[in-house]
């Protein structure tokens, strides 16, 4: 069966499967490419008669995902292509009045991904819900986030943003409520939710927020991006402007990137790519460009920027296994390197050390590297955030997703993107590499329907975090509100950068 539905640009013509409404690859805005290239996102054009949204449309062009974790990471579904501004829509009831609407943005390290083409992030169950569930994709790596002093920055985020604007003007039809948006997101799509909160131009497009795995931490300043972006130039051999950016054929353009991300790998020297760069190993970040991204996100939250948002920020209990065990890197790490990194982070190398081997008894040295970097990089900025929120009128919750993997022998724990599948509910859709084949259906039932609970009405169903109890809801086979969850570390980066 079909389904036609009326937007702004045309009709659309989707598939109906039981009784789930789907429309895939709808471009929310014109290809970024030819005269539109290194530019912020344009509209798309009308078209006449019904356009076929059957099949998810392609992703944005961009260098291989690394192959350590590639195949852990979310399948896609979609190829690269220069149409890759566009989005997916599931829904149950195209003439209801005002169902809550989800528009998720997947993430990818700013660099890969970012495509809403996956089965795990199938929207039927979601629609099945009462919630129109729309996914979308983004510009990512240089193509949405390479800045050389000219303007246009941030074209990823303002992808997003068009998309969203798409969504206000568009979802009505779908029978969602362009009033009750809540956008979700992990990893670097969650570091876009907590930069969207902050960004002047997002403003008004959403009433909630949910950032898995992901904070409003990760941006760089415009003299490290112009640096990065003088460096692709040099190794293109061509004008640091857009111009002749623009004329390099996509392969070698990709080539290099791919060349860069070996470079910073081998030499993380901040002199050479920048602080922000050298410790994050991020080579493409939201930029701070005075315009488009006027100041740190956190000082913009800071002064007041979302507080008119609901916000549900969470974190995996064990990330960084996701980087380290799969390679077997975390067998190789040493004493020397562990105190290295602790340095590095600005902490005391002895008290840390006491207190981590304290909270982890018989870890090796991989293993408290992981768990001191599972915090700097990703717990720490997402209680920073929630710490930020929860000083506004609007309402802030925390949870800590802790079920553990039992892949790698059970080495990967509650690693980074564990917790996507239970949120959309869609496991055993290609899971199995990173679940196993097993995994707890009574989770998935708890956390996707927190998260229905929170779009519909803002409530996930635990009390609100404040910076007195710092209520948590540790999602496991059985979930639990949990107060301040290992606060003497918490309590260690307090100051530290």
């Amino acid at each position: 069966m079909y389904a036609v539905v009326n937007t702004r640009q045309g009709r659309v013509r989707g598939r109906v499967a039981e009784g789930v409404n789907a429309f895939k690859g709808i471009p929310y805005a014109a290809p970024p490419f030819g005269a539109n290239r290194f530019l912020p996102p344009r509209p798309a054009e009308p078209w006449s008669g019904v356009r076929d949204a059957l099949a998810y449309g392609p992703k944005s062009p961009q260098p291989p995902y690394p192959p350590t974790v590639k195949l852990l990471l979310p399948p896609e579904l979609a190829t690269s292509g220069e149409d890759c501004l566009n989005l997916n829509i599931w829904s149950s009831d195209l003439g209801a009045a005002g169902q809550p609407v989800m528009v998720w943005i997947p993430g990818g390290v700013y660099a890969y991904h970012a495509t809403g083409a996956s089965p795990w992030y199938d929207g039927s169950r979601f629609a099945r819900d009462g919630i129109v569930c729309v996914t979308i994709g983004y510009r990512v790596a240089a193509d949405g986030f390479l800045y050389l002093g000219e303007g246009n920055a941030n074209r990823g985020l303002l992808d997003q943003i068009a998309a969203l604007e798409w969504v206000r003007e568009n979802i009505a039809a779908f029978g969602g409520d362009p009033g009750n948006v809540t956008i979700f997101g992990e990893s670097a799509g969650a570091m876009s939710v907590g930069t969207l909160l902050a960004m002047p131009r997002a403003a008004g497009l959403f009433r909630r927020a949910i950032a898995q795995s992901g904070a409003a931490h990760h941006v760089i300043s415009a003299a490290t991006a112009q640096r990065v972006g003088q460096r692709l130039a040099e190794k293109l051999g061509v004008e640091a402007i857009r111009e002749a950016m623009a004329a390099v054929p996509m392969e070698c353009l990709l080539q290099a990137q791919v060349a860069m991300e070996a470079e910073l790998a081998a030499h993380p020297d901040p002199e050479r790519w920048g602080g922000e760069v050298a410790a994050a190993m991020m080579l493409w970040q939201p930029v701070i460009d005075g315009e488009t991204l006027p100041a740190h996100p956190m000082e913009r939250l800071a002064a007041g920027a979302g507080t008119e948002v609901d916000l549900l920020v969470g974190t995996n209990a064990d990330e960084h296994r996701l980087f380290l065990v799969p390679g077997g890197a975390i067998r190789q790490i040493t004493a020397e390197a562990l105190a290295g990194a602790v340095s590095a982070y600005g902490l005391p190398v002895e008290t840390t050390l006491a207190a981590y081997r304290a909270a982890y008894p018989n870890a090796s040295a991989g293993d408290l590297l992981a768990a001191i970097q599972t915090d700097w990089f990703w717990r720490i900025p997402a209680i920073r955030l929630a710490d930020a929120h929860a000083k506004s009128a609007s309402a802030t919750y925390m949870y800590e997703f802790a079920w553990r993997s039992p892949q790698f022998g059970g080495l990967l724990g509650a690693c980074h993107a564990l917790e996507i599948a239970f949120v959309f509910d869609t496991l055993g859709k290609g899971t199995e590499p990173l679940l196993g084949t097993d995994p707890p259906q009574q989770l998935a039932d708890a956390m996707h329907a927190a998260w229905c609970a929170f779009a519909a009405g803002g409530t996930p169903g635990w009390p609100k975090y404040n910076l007195e109890r710092r209520a948590t809801m540790r999602f496991n086979t059985a979930s639990e509100v949990v107060d301040d969850p290992r606060a003497a570390e918490r309590a260690l980066w307090e100051g530290a950068r």
